[in-house]
């Protein structure tokens, strides 16, 4: 019938019922919540006629739901229907006693639940045992019904509440494998699931209820079947025992199926197998002996047996291990028994068939198939006969090797088979791999995508071609299987097996296949003698060819992609060949290893290699693959370190970690640092290290490290950070270790050399068993920032490491990235700051700094650079005056800034100019060579040079400016010496033809030298002294041997006259330099002595007599020079006071000479007063000053040039002798000659300009004119008008008392000859009636207005447009004055 709601006629005889009515059913929805049919409790009386006595789904957990009113009286004469379907009645009805139910049950609810109401709701009623009489019996009943009659003995609720527990869920169980017969896919997935869930809690009952389904129900569908088999799986591996009753009959239920043909095929036939391996779980021995009888028949077994042994083969998780190695050697004895049926011919055939019949999907392989493999290989290792093992495996290896999972199985047989035929299975191979289809295939195919070999009738080949082509990855798997099952009694093979395998990696055709079938095979054999204990024993000669196989292959990887583990097995390979013999050796350990750390650590981000696999069908984990490739390169270098622990190897690796540490990709930064920080943190937790040797470069390795401390990328400084931290450690263990040689590990764990690596930087979690270990607290260096870190571990480095860690800093100097270039200046700094005393190497250090300080665009950078010079020169000034000499010929601005920074510091500048004073005296003379080489002196002769030059820019210096002042008189006369020293040099002074075309020309030798005189005497204040060469052109004595006396003389007749204040200081250091050794040097001081004679200074440090005594001495100098100029000196007036009447005497008799025709008589006779005014020094021409300055001053306009020149000079000369007692006459005479002497600074002749402002300036200083050094400055070098004007103005606001006889003399001057005197002369009252009309009005007369006039109408014809527009102007102004006085 239907499963509906009942009509109105069945309501009716129920009647409308209420809450203590005996008539109920469930209100709501009709399948609410599981959709049941509802429940109706009915009159026991009226069971048999009740309409809904057949009605399907009632259901007894519905009978109380929302009714606990109902009590027990409610169910007298009643009896609970529900549908029931169980065909073992019998096994419950001794369980009826108070109650008679008729029990119901449809199989087509689909949610039965168990309702905690039923049980509450029964727990006072009890059951009891009733005899069943005869009528009972006979009575017929319904086929699916249990009466249960109340009784009037007392009920039993425990008894009643199992009861009705276990019949309600047998019930539901037995209905829900029935409903496993239908279609609906979502409704079969879940009764499956309830009837797991009820195994899971009632295993028994579940087993129980399948089994008597199974029995009851013979002629169900195969479908149906199928889906039981499955869910009987399922609850017996959910069963936490198994029943023997239950094992055998479950064990011939699987039997009876697993060879049944079904229109499923083989998916039936696995699942029944299944069953028997779900059995295996409880006993396997039982199945194993089965499986045994079935296997020894002598009929070759059915698959669903091979399938049973190739899953309890492969799943691991069947049993323990005491169980697997008993099931191996059961599997080993059944293949042992099976060996005799490889003569049967039908058994081999169809063996050979089943091996090579193609599987559903190439990608996977069967477990029957996977286990014939294996059963093949057992089975020929257990053969006796040679002919017969040989014959097996070239039929074998004859089939076809197109798929992945076919050479697997090929490979793992002839594995096998090697355990006890290993001379044999090399000899099938050697043929094999000898044969023609292996020659054929190794050069038919050209390497080609991986993608494209799934695609052979595009590409035109055969599937005969394709069952040879990948032929050698058979063999490279098969040889690699030998070495992994022959295990101990491989080793004396291993060359002969790498040899072929190297062949056949180098012969074959290119592609993923033959890669990682190579890698496979390698990683097998390098496991099998790894773990062999007699490899040590044995050197194995072949591995440098692998080796470079593996070189290769890693060097073909893609640059920019990651998407097999090719590089993770290849790095693991290459770190189990170096613990064999013999050792690598450094040149291709040093190749491995770059190649291995550029194929890492150069790839491409990790999010750009995931967008390389976004078009895969099925995209590697790329985050996975990268951290275990990067995991195998770490314990590559731990490895490395492990095999050798010495410190060499330790700077071997780091080395070549360096080059990636200072990359300019932040991504290989982070890599490297990751690497190296795992590298450290091993060592620093182990004790590998020889305590004996001390660390090789450490300093490099920590100043890297600090470096990257400062890297933009947040997670590089961390590592950083971290590293110096482990660093640290790892310092101070390896020195504890070497005060405490108990600390020191003999050797290392063998669990560490055979196992898994202890630490990784891949896996930071990891526990790190160390062998002795000692136990640290928390270091606080980790807490601890990047400056703080380098300034604890820098105390704990040798002077050699701090070395490198200094050289480390300043190469990062000259880094491209900003980054490092101010971290490495900081590091350099702090490291100088706490260290720099001990440094040995700051000459070298100084250089390299010059070298990098051009590259340096960072303002802090450079001067965290500099102050490091600044630091360094406190104990090392004359090594860095020293080194830096070498590249300040010529200086350049960085040399200049190094310089800076050497003085920056006061006292240091004292040493650093002391220590160049020094060098510039060491002037050694070139020496001819007979070989043509450079002379031995060169080198020191370009020191001396190079410390003239550097002289000469430090004197406008800031940082030296106090320090030069300090020292003049040495300086003056060690640059006096070194212009002197130049001309010895005779060097060239012009550029040589070749050059001349070359922009900039380095400036000579001896213009430096002189400038470098210059610059001393502007510098440091003696301005009068150099204005007194300066305006006489005297530097120009300076430049030739035979004048540099003159010059000599000059300057220091100009100290004199200055007066200069520091003629006491000279005068002390000329005592010293009058016992030098040098020439040079004693003609100087002899020179400057002669002068400082006439100075009332001297006599303050050095007495007349002392004086006398030291000139004496000069007499007996080897050098005649000096004994002349001491003769010289000792003429002197002072030693001689008689000498002043005389040479006053020879005056006048020289004044007459003055108009004598000969200009030169009267140029000599005028230079000989100057001579007599110099000579009386002190005593002075008294009375006769006067005519000489009117004698002189009337030849200032001679129409002879040398005449004018040189009575300005005697005027000058007359000037400077008469200054501080000159008598008013002689002052008169001096405001006279301004205006002639201004005027002529336009005069044609180039000596009369000289000495016209050298005598204009000597009048200027001894009127006591304001701005003296302007007024030098614009004598010296301005031109033009603007030049005119100053000195017209300082002119007339300084003599204002002469403006008529200044105006007067200007106006004569409008009748010179010379037009530049007379432009000069009409300029001059030009100003002058501008800023002074009123008395230039006074002064000019109407002739004189004539005159001027003329003279700017002239003027307007000027070529200079500044002259022509002021000419303009004046000749306006001129004609109004004429007009007004009209």
């Amino acid at each position: 019938m239907e499963d509906r709601p009942p009509g109105p006629e069945l309501k009716k005889q129920l009647g409308t019922g209420g809450p203590m009515q005996p008539w109920a059913w469930r209100r709501g929805s009709w399948r609410e919540e599981t959709g049941s049919s509802p429940v109706a409790v009915v009159p026991r009386n009226a069971r048999e006629k009740h309409p809904w006595s057949h009605l399907k789904g009632i259901h007894l957990l519905r009978c109380f739901c929302g009714y606990d009113s109902l009590r027990d009286h409610h169910f007298k004469d009643m009896c609970v229907v529900f549908p029931w379907g169980y065909g073992r009645k019998s096994r419950y009805r001794h369980l009826c006693t108070d109650f008679r139910v008729n029990v119901t049950l449809s199989l087509h609810s689909s949610k039965p639940r168990i309702s905690s109401h039923v049980l509450e709701s029964m727990k006072d009623l009890s059951c009891r045992k009733e005899p069943q009489t005869s009528a009972h019996r006979d009575k017929p009943m319904h086929p699916t019904t249990i009466f249960l009659c109340k009784s009037k003995a007392a009920l039993v609720p425990q008894e009643q509440k199992v009861f009705l527990e276990k019949a309600y869920n047998a019930a539901i169980c037995f209905k829900m494998l029935r409903d496993l017969n239908g279609s609906d896919p979502v409704r079969l997935k879940h009764i499956v699931k309830k009837i797991k869930d009820m195994a899971h809690k009632a295993p028994n009952l579940v087993l129980e209820a399948i089994h008597d389904y199974f029995v009851d129900n013979p002629k169900i569908s195969h479908k149906h079947r199928f889906r039981l088999l499955h869910v009987l799986e399922a609850v017996i591996e959910a069963s936490d025992s198994l029943e023997e009753t239950w094992e055998k009959a479950f064990t011939k239920l699987a039997l009876e199926n697993m060879t049944k043909s079904t229109e499923l095929e083989e998916v039936y036939q696995d699942a029944a197998s299944n069953v028997l391996v779900a059995i295996c779980r409880h006993s396997w021995r039982a199945v194993a002996q089965h499986l045994e009888t079935e296997v020894l028949t002598g009929v070759f077994p059915h698959r669903s047996f091979l399938y049973v042994m190739g899953t309890l083969t492969s799943k691991q998780e069947l049993f323990n291990q005491e169980e697997k190695t008993c099931w191996e050697e059961q599997l080993t004895k059944i293949a042992a028994k099976s060996a005799q049926f490889l003569n049967v011919d039908v058994w081999s055939k169809e063996l050979l068939w089943a091996l090579t019949k193609p599987d559903r999907t190439h990608q996977e392989q069967p477990p029957e198939k996977a286990f014939l493999f294996v059963f093949y290989g057992l089975v020929l290792q257990a053969e006796e006969n040679s002919a017969t093992v040989r014959t097996h495996l070239r039929t074998l290896l004859g089939t076809s090797h197109q798929w992945p999972k076919q050479r697997e199985g090929l490979a793992l047989t002839v594995g096998l088979t090697a355990v006890r035929h290993l001379d044999h299975v090399w000899a099938v191979l050697e043929q094999f791999g000898r044969s023609t289809p292996i020659r054929w295939s190794l050069h038919s195919f050209s390497p080609k995508p991986h993608l494209t070999l799934l695609i052979c009738p595009a590409q035109g080949q055969t599937p005969e071609d394709l069952q040879w082509k990948w032929a050698s990855s058979t063999i490279l798997l098969a040889y690699g299987q030998m070495a992994a099952k022959a295990k101990s009694h491989i080793l004396p093979w291993v060359d002969n097996i790498l040899s072929r395998m190297v062949f056949f990696f180098r012969y074959s055709s290119w592609d993923e296949t033959l890669k990682q079938s190579f890698l496979t095979a390698i990683l097998m054999l390098v496991g099998a003698v790894s773990r062999n204990r007699g490899a040590q024993s044995y050197e194995f000669f072949q591995i440098s060819e692998l080796l470079e196989c593996l070189v290769v292959l890693m060097e073909k990887e893609p640059k920019d992609t990651l998407c097999t583990s090719t590089r993770q097995q290849t790095i693991h390979i290459i770190s189990s060949l170096c613990k064999l013999r013999p050792p690598l050796d450094v040149e291709k350990k040093s190749r491995l290893l770059s190649v291995c750390l550029r194929s890492v650590l150069a790839l491409p981000l990790l999010d750009v290699l995931e967008k390389h696999t976004c078009l895969f069908l099925e995209p590697p984990n790329v985050q996975t693959l990268y951290k275990q490739t990067s995991e195998a390169l770490d314990q590559m270098l731990q490895t490395f370190i492990m095999e050798n622990p010495t410190a060499d190897e330790l700077q071997f690796l780091l080395s070549h970690l360096h080059v990636w540490l200072a990359s300019e990709k932040a991504h290989e930064r982070q890599r490297a640092v990751n690497s190296c920080v795992g590298l450290l943190k091993f060592l620093s937790d182990n004790l590998y290290l020889d305590p004996k040797e001390d660390f090789k470069r450490i300093g490099q390795l920590m100043g890297m490290l600090g470096i990257l401390c400062q890297d933009p990328d947040k997670y590089t400084q961390h590592l950083s950070l971290e590293g110096l931290g482990h660093l640290y450690r790892l310092i101070m263990r390896h020195r504890e270790s070497s005060r405490i040689p108990e600390l020191v590990p003999k050797q290392l764990s063998q669990a560490s050399k055979d196992g898994a690596l202890l630490w990784s930087s891949g896996d930071q979690k990891a526990a790190l068993p160390t062998p002795r270990e000692v136990v640290f607290s928390k270091d606080p260096i980790f807490q601890l920032g990047s400056h703080q870190v380098i300034k604890e571990v820098s105390k704990h480095l040798t002077l050699a490491e701090l070395t490198d860690l200094v050289w480390t800093a300043v190469e990062g100097l000259g880094s491209a990235s900003p980054f490092r270039v101010q971290a490495a200046a900081n590091m350099l700094l702090t490291v100088t700051q706490e260290h720099g005393a001990k440094l040995e190497t700051a000459a070298n250090l100084g250089r390299a700094i010059h070298l990098q300080l051009s590259s340096v665009r960072i303002p802090q950078a450079k001067r965290d650079a500099l102050h490091t010079i600044t630091l360094l020169a406190r104990n090392h000034a004359p090594e860095l005056v020293a080194a830096f000499l070498d590249f300040s010929i010529p200086m350049d601005s960085h040399a200049f800034q190094l310089w800076r920074a050497l003085g920056a510091e006061q006292h240091v500048s004292r040493r650093v100019l002391a220590t160049l004073l020094a060098w510039l005296q060491e002037r050694p003379l070139p020496v001819e060579t007979g070989h043509g080489g450079p002379p031995p002196q060169e080198r020191t002769c370009l020191h001396s040079l190079a410390a003239m030059n550097t002289l000469y820019k430090l004197q406008y210096a800031q940082e030296f400016r106090r320090t030069v002042l300090e020292a003049y008189p040495q300086l003056l006369l060690a640059l006096l010496s070194q212009v002197h020293y130049v001309l010895e040099l005779h060097l060239p002074t012009e550029p040589q033809p070749g050059q001349q075309a070359q922009e900039p020309v380095a400036p000579s030798p001896q213009s430096i030298s002189l400038e470098a005189l210059k610059s001393l005497l502007s510098t440091t204040g003696h301005w009068r002294d150099f204005a007194h060469l300066e305006l006489q052109d005297a530097w120009d004595l300076f430049t030739t041997m035979d004048t540099y006396p003159q010059g000599v003389g000059l300057l220091a007749r100009a100290m004199v006259q200055s007066p200069c204040g520091q003629i006491k200081a000279v005068a002390l250091q000329l005592l010293p330099s009058l016992q030098s050794s040098e020439q040079r040097e004693r003609k100087v001081a002899i020179l400057i002595l002669n002068e400082f004679l006439y100075s009332p200074a001297l006599l303050e440090v050095l007495s007349e007599q002392d004086a006398l005594t030291t000139l004496a001495q000069s007499l007996r100098d080897p050098s005649p020079e000096v004994q002349v100029l001491g003769l010289q000196g000792l003429r002197n007036i002072l030693f001689h006071p008689e000498k002043g009447s005389l040479l006053r005497g020879q005056l006048p008799p020289f004044l007459n000479g003055f108009f004598q025709n000969s200009e030169p008589v009267v140029v000599r006779v005028m230079g000989t007063v100057s001579e007599v005014l110099h000579r009386l020094g002190a005593h002075g021409a008294g009375a006769q000053s006067l005519t000489v300055a009117i004698n002189a001053r009337s030849f200032f306009d001679d129409d002879r040039d040398g005449i004018r020149a040189a009575s300005m000079a005697l005027f000058g000369d007359l000037v400077a002798a008469m200054a501080g007692k000159e008598p008013r006459s002689l002052r008169t005479q001096v405001h006279q000659s301004m205006v002639p002497l201004l005027l002529h600074l336009k005069d044609p002749c180039p000596a009369v300009v000289t000495q016209a402002k050298f005598a204009f300036y000597r009048c200027s200083m001894l009127l006591g004119w304001q701005l003296p050094h302007t007024l030098f400055c614009t004598l010296a070098w301005e031109r033009g008008l603007c030049a005119r004007h100053f000195l017209w103005s300082c002119l007339m606001t300084q003599s204002q008392e002469e403006f008529s006889i200044h105006l007067s003399q200007a106006l004569s001057y409008l009748h010179s000859h010379h037009h530049h005197i007379k432009t000069w002369a009409a300029l001059f009252i030009g100003y002058t009636g501008c800023f002074h009309t009123q008395a230039t009005s006074r002064t000019v007369t109407d002739s004189d207005l004539k005159l001027l006039f003329c003279t700017f109408e002239n003027l307007k014809k000027d070529l200079e447009p500044g002259i022509r527009e002021f000419a303009t102007r004046l000749s306006g102004f001129f004609q109004e004055l004429a007009a007004r006085r009209k």
